[in-house]
């Protein structure tokens, strides 16, 4: 049915199934770009469905988080999303189908002796198999008003292949299935039945996922061929592990994609672009755009080994995306951080114009706002200790000499206090560098900031010769 590319004569259909059982973690959101763009190389369509079966741990916020996270990154579903439980029906009735075709029976076992199998199984150090009794029993020997779950009948004898696009051919004994439940005691569908059937209705093609579900995939089936569906191809993507090799966890940087954006100051570009080279790659191209990524994702370049989570290279990629960003956008992004740390909403305006000079070096959104606080701070400046060491009585009575200078100049354009302030070093017989470190100290009250003549343009004449003079050593009288 499928070639080695995953490519077969039905329309490709695409699905991203998160449980909304908490933040959109890492780890699913490249589950949901893969999904993405494999629809999109193959002009197919790429899915939502919600699986919100776990009534006790799905919530509200939580399905709002992930439709955030995914629209940030540019993955929303092509169409609005499905929700699992809504379709609870539905998958009741497949059960009853596979019930009256022979393919799943009633079990009547109890909690008590499934517990005793499970024990004697343990102390005989054997796996554990559902071997029920009521597997091939006569319905009407069924104890009368107990209660009963629905199992599949698994295949037996032989074993069962996937040829999965990643994994490649992968083979199982069919005595390790065993007849796993479908509807529990009280009506309800399980995870596995309602999948399958949810794929089958929406006309899925291709399952791409993490390889952990690689062995459900093998469970799945069971539904799948009692019913006669059509097999989806399987792409069972590796895990994401820490730097360390490790499972990839909190302490590594797994974080909500939300946490990502907000408390790391990312770019969804920057994101998406990582996002894609983990596990995949296309030669040795490390920037790729969404164009390009649409047009060269394929499955047969995903690896079989897990990659691993490298946060500084995260944060490297995202700077080279803040150099390549328009500034007015990076202005809104910035602006909306800096209102808390001056106190208002700053001018976007003198943002942007700044940004040239602020995103050269900035990592990620934080740096930039950090970076921009002295634009807009309040006189008297808070000086930082670095700052403060700096401003030694000598500095201070430097900078009422600039001060005088830079009052005689009236253009303000950067070239024409950078050839002032040069002239005035030459003539005290000092670099140019022992005028700009207070100077900048004045002007942002930190040691650190873009070139210092971009600081008094930016500034402007007046704001900046205020600021020098809240600085400056007083005149001696006469």
């Amino acid at each position: 049915m499928a070639s080695a590319s995953g490519k077969d004569a039905r329309t490709v259909v695409t699905r991203f199934a998160p449980s909304p059982t908490g933040y959109l973690h890492i780890g699913g959101a490249r589950t949901a770009l893969f999904n993405w763009l494999f629809a999109r190389h193959h002009g197919g369509k790429y899915l939502l469905r919600i699986e919100d079966t776990d009534r006790a741990r799905s919530t509200e916020p939580a399905i709002e988080a992930i439709f955030d996270g995914l629209r940030w990154l540019g993955l929303d579903g092509d169409e609005p999303a499905t929700f699992q439980f809504a379709r609870s029906e539905r998958h009741a009735e497949v059960a009853q189908t596979l019930l009256d075709s022979g393919h799943a029976y009633r079990c009547y076992l109890t909690p008590e002796e499934l517990a005793a199998r499970r024990e004697q199984a343990q102390a005989e150090r054997r796996p554990f198999r559902i071997d029920s009794e009521w597997r091939d029993a006569d319905p009407a020997t069924a104890p009368a008003g107990a209660p009963s779950v629905v199992r599949i009948k698994a295949p037996r004898e032989g074993e069962t292949v996937i040829e999965d696009l990643v994994q490649g051919s992968v083979t199982v004994s069919n005595a390790e299935i065993d007849d796993f439940v479908l509807l529990r005691s009280d009506g309800t569908p399980t995870y596995m039945l309602a999948v399958v059937v949810d794929d089958h209705d929406m006309g899925v093609t291709h399952v791409i996922r993490g390889d952990d579900h690689l062995n459900n995939a093998f469970r799945q089936l069971s539904i799948i061929h009692g019913m006669g569906w059509d097999v989806p191809i399987y792409a069972h993507v590796p895990l994401i592990h820490g730097s360390d090799g490790a499972k990839l966890s909190k302490r590594h940087g797994a974080l909500g994609v939300d946490a990502y954006r907000d408390e790391l100051g990312l770019l969804p570009e920057a994101l998406f672009n990582y996002l894609l080279r983990l596990g995949w790659g296309h030669g040795d191209e490390e920037i790729i755009s969404r164009e390009q990524a649409v047009e060269w994702f394929d499955i047969d370049h995903v690896g079989k080994s897990p990659s691993r989570f490298d946060t500084a290279k995260l944060l490297n990629l995202n700077g080279h995306y803040i150099r390549e960003a328009d500034d007015a956008r990076l202005a809104e992004l910035v602006g909306a951080k800096l209102a808390e740390k001056v106190g208002g909403t700053p001018d976007l305006a003198l943002l942007a114009r700044a940004m040239p000079v602020l995103k050269v070096r900035a990592k990620d959104l934080n740096e930039l706002a950090a970076n921009a606080v002295f634009l807009f701070a309040q006189r008297p400046l808070t000086l930082d200790a670095k700052a403060e060491a700096l401003l030694t009585p000598e500095a201070r009575a430097l900078l009422a000499r600039i001060q005088d200078r830079l009052l005689a100049e009236n253009g303000w354009t950067s070239e024409g206090l950078e050839a002032s302030l040069k002239a005035m070093a030459e003539e005290i017989g000092l670099g140019l560098g022992k005028l700009a470190q207070p100077l900048r100290a004045a002007l942002t009250g930190q040691t650190t900031s873009p070139g210092i003549f971009d600081v008094l343009t930016l500034l402007g004449r007046e704001e900046s010769l205020a600021r020098i003079a809240a600085q400056a050593a007083p005149a001696e009288a006469e």
